[in-house]
């Protein structure tokens, strides 16, 4: 069947949509993102055909992320469809790729369903650029990856670009690159048509229950397309969570109020950064990398240290936020070994401590001189602060300040070790070890009466 033939019968089939979001009331709206807000942490990953160059294009380096290298070298779209012959991914183990998130402390997974190039990792029925028909691999990518999150107990979510560097209905932007891409005149409805027939197999298909979008920064991408289509897929899956990338974007969405739904989409998702002191008042999600790239490129060898990357899902816990940390595999299917060493690192950590990152809530004391804290109200007028020291206090004594409540006990979260806890000055002192039980960052655990806002 062709293209056209399956979106007339996907037209006709389908009921007319308005463009108007779909109501919930706050308690439902709570209900649909609590797993996402208890989870905290997320895989991001990207993968391509964009892994076969590797960051390298006739035998010179292109600058640049690695999935961009179609448009930083300017590679004509025949040219870069050859890859798909090379793309064959034997060393592919969605059982090892699902364990090692799940091992992370990982909650959710996040793929890349179609990038920038256009290329697609699933068998989609909309184009046969995709994993099934055009390279020798010949199996979708997507399905058994679901299926293993599922019996691993990982939600499984995918990434979608609206901008495509490959669909006839896109023009490159330029005679130097494709981005931002234009809209071939009179071609806007017909690729929008597409986009629907893609994202309902990703929903009815995979089960997906995160879209996260992406490429919504060319002109022809609208407002009222981003409303349309994230109406048209909370229709199809009620529960669905959607980015505000569907829309226009506003990646940071700074100085949005819990109120204002007037964008697109279900959280924020600032990229490469951690906002200063959080959104408060909206769900949001930090993107970032673990070297400088997202796709896979062989040069790049600038990884960040585990400390760092276990300091920053405590920094963005500490602010109410969830971190997507990313891992760019290779066109065999492994994911490099510095990143595999990493999560493992994370892992140990979270392990004996992720009790302190998952389903807390942000710092009631803003960011203490020595490290972060988490919260969660136990009820019954008691709430739980998770102390996370990076600098132990040389004097022995941790010091929290701006909370008056009454102490009810504290203790070393690794261990049980109990603490002593006093009031001090409108705040509280915990007595702390001589020596930090954890270098990178040790939770000392402190029940209090009352709440603390």
């Amino acid at each position: 069947m062709t293209l056209r033939a399956i979106l007339a019968v996907f037209l006709a089939a389908a009921p007319a949509l308005a463009q108007d979001l779909p109501r919930e009331t706050p308690a439902e709206r709570d209900a649909r993102m609590k797993w996402w807000r208890e989870a905290r942490f997320g895989m991001f990953i990207h993968w391509g055909l964009y892994a076969v160059p590797a960051g390298v294009w006739k035998g010179k380096p292109i600058g640049g992320i690695g999935e961009w290298i179609m448009n930083s070298a300017n590679i004509p779209v025949e040219e870069y469809e050859k890859l798909a012959r090379e793309f064959n991914p034997v060393k592919y183990d969605p059982a090892e790729w699902v364990g090692l998130a799940r091992e992370a402390g990982m909650r959710y997974l996040v793929i890349t369903s179609k990038h920038h190039d256009g290329f697609c990792l699933f068998d989609t029925k909309a184009t046969d650029y995709n994993v099934v028909k055009a390279t020798p691999y010949g199996k979708d990518l997507l399905k058994p990856l679901a299926e293993e999150c599922r019996r691993q107990g990982l939600r499984f979510c995918t990434y979608y670009s609206i901008m495509d560097w490959h669909h006839p209905a896109q023009t490159r932007g330029s005679a130097k690159g494709y981005n931002p891409t234009k809209i071939v005149e009179g071609k806007k409805r017909e690729y929008l048509d597409f986009m629907k027939v893609q994202l309902e197999e990703l929903v009815r298909g995979l089960d997906t229950e995160v879209l996260w979008f992406d490429g919504e920064w060319p002109s022809w991408y609208q407002e009222e397309d981003g409303r349309e289509i994230y109406a048209f897929l909370r229709r199809l899956k009620p529960s669905l969570i959607i980015n505000n990338r569907v829309g226009k974007g506003r990646k940071g969405m700074e100085g949005l109020s819990k109120g204002d739904r007037e964008y697109v989409g279900d959280f924020g998702t600032p990229e490469q950064q951690i906002p200063a002191k959080g959104l408060p008042g909206v769900d949001w999600e930090s993107c970032m990398t673990m070297n400088d790239t997202w796709g896979y490129k062989s040069t790049d060898q600038k990884w960040k240290s585990a400390e760092k990357l276990i300091r920053n899902l405590i920094d963005i816990a500490s602010k109410g936020g969830n971190y997507l940390l990313n891992v760019g595999p290779t066109a065999e299917g492994l994911i490099p070994a510095p990143s595999v060493e990493r999560l493992k690192a994370v892992g140990r950590w979270m392990k004996t401590n992720g009790e302190a990152i998952w389903a807390t809530q942000a710092s009631p004391v803003g960011k203490p001189d020595w490290g972060r804290c988490t919260r969660k109200d136990l009820g019954g007028g008691r709430t739980r602060l998770y102390l996370h020291v990076f600098d132990w206090p040389a004097d022995g004594t941790l010091v929290l300040p701006g909370v008056p409540q009454k102490p009810l006990g504290a203790r070393l979260l690794e261990g049980g070790k109990e603490l002593s806890a006093t009031a001090r000055d409108g705040g509280i002192a915990v007595a702390l070890p001589a020596q930090a039980p954890d270098p990178i960052a040790t939770v000392v655990v402190l029940d209090v009466e009352g709440e603390v806002r």
